[in-house]
């Protein structure tokens, strides 16, 4: 079973840019979107209901913004989309697939910078962090469960090219590092990284000018955690960052989900 999660920057635009083969091509079982940034019925019907894809989605109330999905190829047993908070939930920054016992989070954690890039909204992401770890550490209770999305976060200093220039930006501050910390010390497996331990130069996310992407001067903010169960089914975590059509790329693992009912290709 092949997990793909991919924060699109725009679903509308990624089409344009080859989203539909990209869906075509990619292999895999379950694809989770982030920053869908369009309400379902905004999207051809080509997209909104791709041939083959059971797809689901919880937009922002606000037009144009946020917003997550999930398209995948086995129909879910089971939907949520709201944490209990409106200032949360009204963002469109969480969708929780379950498939039998198994259970997919494709989220988008907020930005910390703030429209005058002043780190105003930290304590509106440290909240949201506060109130997804509360759910999903519940959720593992009843069997593997893979968070996959957009954290905003880069987590230790090889997950960016240059961590000594941002101590003061929010992505890297010490308090947004020790919320993906508090993830890892509770039990849940950063899984690019358990395969690839130590190494640099593996980043997600790259800024549109200057020519970050091609020089490599990126960010890894895009994850899949696994619970202690899930991570036991991992079989490789990948990052393909060849896969254009948006500033980030898609990350990934492949698992072994046999045994488990609901959770992997239709028979």
């Amino acid at each position: 079973m092949r997990l793909v999660s991919w924060n699109v920057n725009g679903l509308r635009a990624c089409v344009r840019k080859g989203f539909h083969e990209f869906l075509d091509r990619c292999n895999a079982d379950l694809i989770a979107l982030q920053e869908v940034r369009a309400f379902p019925h905004q999207l051809e019907r080509r997209t909104r209901s791709p041939e083959g894809w059971h797809a689901h989605f919880s937009p922002a109330e606000r037009p144009g913004y946020s917003g997550v999905a999930i398209f995948s190829r086995e129909a879910p047993s089971r939907i949520e989309t709201a944490l209990g908070e409106d200032s949360f939930d009204t963002e469109g920054r969480l969708l929780i697939a379950h498939f039998g016992r198994m259970a997919v989070a494709s989220v988008y954690f907020p930005k910390g910078s703030g429209a005058t890039r002043n780190n105003s909204r930290v304590p509106y992401k440290l909240d949201f962090h506060a109130a997804a770890f509360d759910r999903l550490e519940h959720l593992r209770r009843r069997g593997p469960v893979f968070v996959v999305g957009d954290f905003n976060t880069a987590h230790e200093d090889i997950d960016l090219a240059r961590p000594q220039s941002n101590h003061k930006t929010s992505g890297f501050l010490p308090e947004e590092r020790q919320e993906m910390t508090r993830w890892i010390d509770a039990g849940w497996v950063d899984t690019l990284r358990a395969q690839y331990p130590g190494e640099s130069g593996h980043y997600s996310w790259w800024r549109q000018w200057g020519g970050a992407r091609e020089k490599n001067v990126g960010w890894r903010i895009d994850y899949v955690l696994a619970s202690a169960s899930a991570a036991r089914r991992v079989q490789d975590a990948f990052i393909w960052a060849d896969v254009t059509g948006s500033d980030h790329c898609p990350v990934g693992v492949d698992t072994d989900c046999s045994g488990l009912p609901n959770a992997g290709r239709p028979r």
